[in-house]
C-alpha cells in the first residue's frame, strides 16, 4: 500500500483532524469544504496547534514548516483528480453522502480508493451508487476525535470490498502507530454500537437536565471507571447533535431496540441548538 495523496471532505473537527495526522505523516493532503470560512478556520486551527507543539518542543519548527507545506485547503471544484485515497468525513446524512459520493466517482482516477468515515452507516448502501470497479475500492475508514491523537481506527469492510485493500490499509496504519480494528460493515461497527449504552444509561439516569447529578456521572465514570471523560462531558466535545443522529441511526438499524433508544433529554438539547463545546452551551457552558 502506498499512500501519497489524500483528499479529505469535510473540514469540519472530524475531518481537519484527519488532515492533521496524514500530512504529520508527510501525505500530501488537499482539504475540501463548499465553505472557504470554515476551510480557512481548519486551516489555522491545524497551524496553530502545530505551532503549540515547536513551543512544548514535540517538534521541530524545521519539520512543522515541511507539514504545512503537505496540506492544503481547496473548493469542491478545485479538487485533483489523482488521489490515491479520498476520506468523506461530511454531516451524517445518508442520502448526502450517496449524492457526494456518486459524483466523486466520475471525477477521480480508477486507482483511488473511496472510504467514509461515517460512525453508522452501512458501507455497503454508500457503495450502491459507485460503478462496479469502484465498489471493490470503497471501505469506512471511521476514525475518533481528535484524530491526530486517538490511535483507533475502524476498517470496515462492505459487501463488496476487496479482503486485499482493507488488509493493505489495516497493515499501513499499523506501521504509522495506529491500532487499526477490522470490522464487518454492521450499524455502529464496534465501538459506537457499545458506545450507546455509554451514553443511554446516564441520560436515563439523571432523566431530566439536572447538572449536578450530570457532574456526579461523569465524575463516577472517570474516578471509578478510569474513563479520561465522562458521557456529559464527551457528548459535548462531539457534538451532541451529532452523538443524537448516531444514535437515531443505530436504534432505527437494530429495528428500534429499546436498549439503543435516543433520549428525550438529547432531542431538547438539538431542537434548542445547545450542540455542546462548539457553540459554547450543550449539557455544560463553555467561556
Amino acid at each position: 500500500m502506498n499512500i501519497q495523496k489524500v483528499v479529505v471532505i469535510g473540514a469540519g473537527t472530524m475531518g481537519s483532524g484527519i488532515a492533521q495526522w496524514f500530512a504529520q505523516e508527510m501525505c500530501y493532503v488537499e482539504l475540501i469544504d463548499n465553505s472557504s470560512e470554515q476551510l480557512q478556520k481548519a486551516l489555522s486551527s491545524i497551524h496553530s496547534s502545530w505551532d503549540k507543539l515547536v513551543e512544548k518542543e514535540k517538534l521541530t519548527s524545521c519539520k512543522v514548516s515541511q507539514m504545512k507545506k503537505f496540506l492544503e485547503i481547496k473548493s469542491v471544484e478545485n479538487i485533483s483528480k489523482d488521489a490515491d485515497l479520498v476520506i468523506e468525513a461530511i454531516i451524517e446524512n445518508l442520502e448526502v453522502k450517496k449524492e457526494l459520493f456518486k459524483k466523486l466517482d466520475q471525477h477521480f482516477e480508477p486507482h483511488t480508493i473511496f472510504a467514509s468515515n461515517t460512525s453508522s452507516f452501512p458501507i455497503e448502501l454508500m457503495a450502491e451508487v459507485v460503478t462496479k470497479t469502484r465498489k471493490e475500492r470503497f471501505l469506512g475508514l471511521h476514525f475518533f476525535n481528535p484524530a491526530p491523537i486517538m490511535k483507533l481506527v475502524e476498517v470496515i469492510k462492505g459487501r463488496d470490498s476487496a479482503p486485499k485493500i482493507c488488509e493493505d490499509l489495516y497493515q499501513w496504519f499499523e506501521s504509522r502507530k495506529k491500532m487499526p480494528a477490522m470490522c464487518k460493515d454492521s450499524p455502529g461497527f464496534i465501538v459506537n454500537r457499545v458506545a450507546r449504552n455509554f451514553y443511554g444509561e446516564p441520560l436515563r439516569i439523571v432523566e431530566t437536565e439536572d447538572e449536578v447529578k450530570m457532574k456526579e456521572v461523569d465524575s463516577i465514570l472517570k474516578t471509578v471507571g478510569g474513563f479520561k471523560m465522562g458521557p456529559f462531558e464527551l457528548m459535548d466535545l462531539i457534538g451532541i447533535d451529532v452523538n443524537y443522529s448516531v444514535t437515531c441511526s443505530v436504534w432505527e438499524a437494530y429495528d428500534k431496540e429499546p436498549r439503543f433508544a435516543p433520549h428525550t433529554l438529547q432531542k431538547k438539547m438539538v431542537d434548542e441548538k445547545r450542540f455542546g463545546r462548539k457553540v459554547k452551551h450543550g449539557f455544560y457552558k463553555y467561556d
